[in-house]
């Protein structure tokens, strides 16, 4: 479709103007940018009229898919009324105090005191500050360390960072926030050791509880780690006991549990939440991305009455807070984005549609260079590899990933990939139908890139 001058002129201010979020340059320099402009369920349609499947949820947050009319009512609505006060010091809105009631009824255990934030790198970065100021007014003031998993990702704050364990988010910025260490995971995949889990005997749970002993547990504060990790390694899934063991490990040396379920919260993996498949619950859990479904930013970390409680004496309040904390709006905007994953039986519908977009991307392993299917509901990913044997990395100069993501574009199919993995996490709503449209185009890419870079 041919581009009036007004289209042309904005992808020229687009550039010229913004700087976007983990910018790619290279890319930005070999095609145009994207302006999108409509949004209706799973579809996204840009500035000059092309329409794309997103099998990503836009960054896994628009769950409910876009155009909803009961969240645009909903938040209309509370602008009418009240479109903003802070939630500070003293001061509540209804639809905050409804959603945190409604938090308590679905977080797992006894997780049910929310303290809210504007996404999920500040849901991160207050569940660590949480933590250390938890000890600090017991008196247990050396329990200021906080033990996180290598390749791990909990947000772009400094503290945020400082808990991730993937080199090239944190190298720019070193020296990062001191007493944070990192420990093995339970990347099975690529295991550190070459272990496999049938017989490893969970060497990457032993790692951890031999790091712990090593630094002095009566000086950690927190273990940071997403049940399972997210995009930048394509949802590896821990073996069986794993997580248990981590939850063991923090009892036996009174170290608080902190999950991250950012990325893998709100029925996504077929539960409400991720840890939910293996019923264990932490002390403290960050959520966001689509706990809002996208309209309107907003996260939380919520803990239990027995860590809320120790905050709530005079003099001991939680040191901590932002501006637009608790918005009534995005509030608003939550409790009917979880209205409409309830009334729509969502979480259900994750883990049967995830069962079957999964059974169709194993069909992927035909093809050579196709090592890993895996992932949990509709959290997936596909790694490439230059030898499934031996598991090759294949030569990043090739930026093979990158080139089938680009190839999907160009079909139609919005595909985000992570170097070699490429991974997917569309909306809820997707249909059967769209998943066979998805596979259909990995089916044409990938063959495609095989014969273009001489793989296989």
């Amino acid at each position: 479709m041919a581009q009036d001058a007004s289209a042309l002129e904005l992808k020229q201010q687009a550039l010229r103007y913004i700087w976007p979020n983990f910018a790619d340059n290279l890319e930005l320099a070999k095609k145009r940018p994207y302006i999108f402009v409509k949004g209706d369920g799973c579809y996204v349609y840009d500035i000059d009229g092309n329409r794309y499947l997103d099998t990503f949820a836009s960054l896994l947050t628009t769950i409910c898919g876009h155009g909803r009319p009961e969240v645009a009512r909903a938040v209309q609505e509370q602008m009418s009324q009240l479109e903003f006060f802070p939630n500070y010091v003293d001061g509540f809105s209804i639809p905050a105090i409804r959603l945190a009631r409604k938090l308590a009824d679905l977080t797992p255990g006894d997780l049910s005191v929310t303290f809210y934030v504007n996404d999920g790198s500040e849901a991160c970065e207050a569940a660590i500050k949480m933590a250390r100021q938890y000890f600090w007014e017991q008196g247990q003031r050396t329990r200021r360390k906080v033990i996180f998993r290598r390749y791990g990702y909990h947000g772009a704050t400094m503290g945020g960072l400082s808990a991730t364990g993937l080199p090239w988010f944190r190298e720019p910025f070193e020296p990062l926030v001191p007493g944070f260490t990192s420990v093995m995971p339970p990347y099975c995949y690529r295991c550190e050791l070459g272990l496999e889990p049938a017989s490893c005997n969970l060497a990457c749970l032993k790692n951890t509880e031999a790091i712990i002993r090593w630094e002095g547990p009566q000086t950690v504060a927190a273990i940071i780690v997403d049940p399972v990790a997210g995009s930048n390694t394509g949802y590896p899934v821990p073996p069986g006991g794993y997580l248990q063991g981590l939850r063991d490990i923090c009892d036996k040396y009174g170290i608080l549990l902190i999950f991250d379920e950012v990325q893998t919260g709100f029925a996504k993996t077929g539960k409400w939440f991720c840890c939910e498949h293996w019923g264990v619950v932490p002390d403290i859990m960050a959520i966001g991305k689509g706990f809002s479904g996208g309209y309107i930013p907003l996260g939380a970390t919520i803990t239990t009455p027995r860590v809320a409680e120790v905050f709530k004496q005079p003099g001991s309040e939680l040191r901590h807070g932002h501006t637009y904390s608790g918005h009534p709006t995005a509030c608003a905007a939550a409790l009917a984005n979880i209205g409409i994953i309830e009334r729509e039986g969502l979480v259900e519908k994750a883990a049967s549609m995830g069962a079957y977009l999964r059974s169709r991307l194993e069909e992927l392993y035909d093809y050579p260079i196709v090592g890993d299917v895996r992932g949990i509901g509709m959290l997936l990913a596909v790694e490439l590899v230059a030898d499934k044997k031996t598991r090759e990395y294949i030569d990043p100069r090739l930026a093979v990933g990158t080139w089938i993501r680009n190839r999907c574009y160009e079909m139609g199919i919005i595909l985000r990939n992570n170097g070699e993995i490429l991974v997917l996490a569309p909306a809820l709503i997707l249909t059967r139908e769209q998943v066979d449209e998805i596979v259909s185009a990995l089916h044409k890419a990938i063959p495609e890139a095989i014969d273009k870079f001489g793989l296989g």
